[in-house]
């Protein structure tokens, strides 16, 4: 899939781009963390409840992995780019009306929508980033790219909060304690508006962005001029027949679904766990950022050491190791200390994507379109995770809903990067 068309040196210009993108899927994904608890004040909801915020938005991939790819066929990676970031656009201006009626299932719709158009734009921009340059520096690029998005994570819960949650504690207080309907009421809408103004000016934004997308320069890929595969690398296609018959792949699909599970528990599910634990809604707005930090750490530390000193599977390993670690400590502490250990888990998370990926498509030959489509699709964990944390935390507490929910994944990422990558 890499034409000579777009080997060229002077390809600044094109990553510069697609950099902006890999911030917007950053920036868009992680206002998550900081939806939960003002939708869960603003629309009187309960724990299970609120984090159908995750599942609306992370659902979406499982849906629109595989459409995704067709559509491209037909658009091409640029006006598929343009196409998805037009949706999300979109999304972000049913806020409008869900604001207005205080409608949660309209807020849901919103961020489903939302997931549309990243699952759109991801599906072109991955892997573009990877042939719009040579094949020795495509690692280098996608490190620049995974940089821009967790950025752009750090960033995003800290203006979005400041908006919607400015006062947040005083506001609650001020609910709670309303006795007239009328004035709860008045509250609550006023409150709920908030969201208005920052989603109408990302529409504006993004639909200028889809504008400069599809004007811009980028070079166009011609997915049918694929390039003489290199004879020494891995290929497993002879005799096979489907996807299903690489174990390494459907293994690979299940640990990917079970990291932005882990993912999206330390990031955005961290909010709701801070408030269990005595946190006002002032200072639980600020946890995403933590996590994110945390991740932005480890990637660093990732791109710095692999492959030199470390191999992906080494690192994925001991990634995991960490992860279970500090899932087991969380549960034994408290305040502070289960925060601190909580947003941790993004360094041990951090690896995790960019390392699973690579190792579940090694060998596929002609399936590893449609075993990437398959690994997308495992982002709805995402999705799943958080609403089992709900569940568990309504019966056995939250200390333990978080141990069970989160070890096992670790577990299973553990057995992964030992044994279960291994082609065969």
């Amino acid at each position: 899939m890499q034409p000579t068309s777009t080997r060229n040196p002077n390809y600044l210009y094109q990553i510069s781009i697609i950099g902006l993108l890999f911030f917007i899927f950053g920036f868009v994904t992680w206002l998550n963390g900081t939806l939960i608890p003002f939708l869960k004040l603003a629309c009187e909801l309960d724990t299970i409840q609120a984090l159908f915020v995750t599942f609306a938005f992370y659902i979406s991939y499982f849906f629109l992995a595989i459409p995704s790819s067709q559509i491209l066929k037909k658009t091409g990676f640029k006006n598929g780019m343009a196409l998805g970031l037009l949706v999300m656009a979109v999304g972000c201006l049913i806020f409008i009306p869900a604001a207005n009626m205080r409608a949660f299932p309209l807020f849901l719709t919103g961020l489903f929508v939302q997931g549309m158009g990243l699952s759109l734009l991801q599906t072109a921009s991955n892997p573009y980033i990877s042939i719009i340059g040579p094949n020795e520096s495509a690692a280098q690029r996608i490190s620049i790219m995974g940089i821009c998005n967790k950025v752009a994570g750090i960033l995003s819960p800290l203006i979005l909060s400041s908006i919607v949650l400015k006062n947040a504690t005083a506001i609650e207080a001020q609910i709670m304690q309303a006795t007239d309907a009328a004035l709860k009421t008045s509250l609550l809408d006023e409150l709920a508006t908030r969201v208005i103004t920052p989603y109408i000016v990302m529409a504006v934004v993004l639909a200028a962005l889809a504008l400069m997308i599809r004007r811009s320069a980028l070079p166009e890929v011609d997915v049918a001029a694929e390039d003489q595969p290199d004879s020494s690398a891995l290929n497993l296609t002879a005799g096979r027949t489907s996807i299903w018959q690489f174990p390494h792949l459907v293994l690979g699909a299940l640990a990917l679904f079970l990291y932005v599970g882990a993912e999206v528990m330390a990031g955005d599910v961290i909010g709701i766990y801070g408030k269990s634990l005595g946190f006002d809604l002032d200072q639980t707005k600020y946890f995403t950022t933590f996590t994110l930090a945390a991740m932005l750490l480890g990637y660093v530390l990732s791109i710095a050491t692999i492959p030199k000193y470390i191999s992906q599977q080494d690192f994925l390993k001991y990634s995991a190791i960490l992860g279970a670690v500090l899932t087991v400590l969380i549960y034994f502490t408290s305040g502070s200390t289960a925060v601190t250990l909580i947003a941790l888990l993004g360094l041990a998370n951090a690896v995790m994507w960019p390392a699973i990926f690579p190792l579940a498509i090694n060998g596929l030959g002609r399936f590893t379109q449609i075993g990437s489509a398959i690994l997308i699709m495992g982002i709805a964990g995402g999705a799943l995770l958080p609403q089992a944390y709900g569940l568990i935390e309504k019966s056995l507490g939250y200390q333990a809903a978080f141990l069970i929910s989160m070890l096992p994944c670790y577990l299973y990422i553990f057995y992964y990067a030992v044994k279960g990558y291994k082609p065969r």
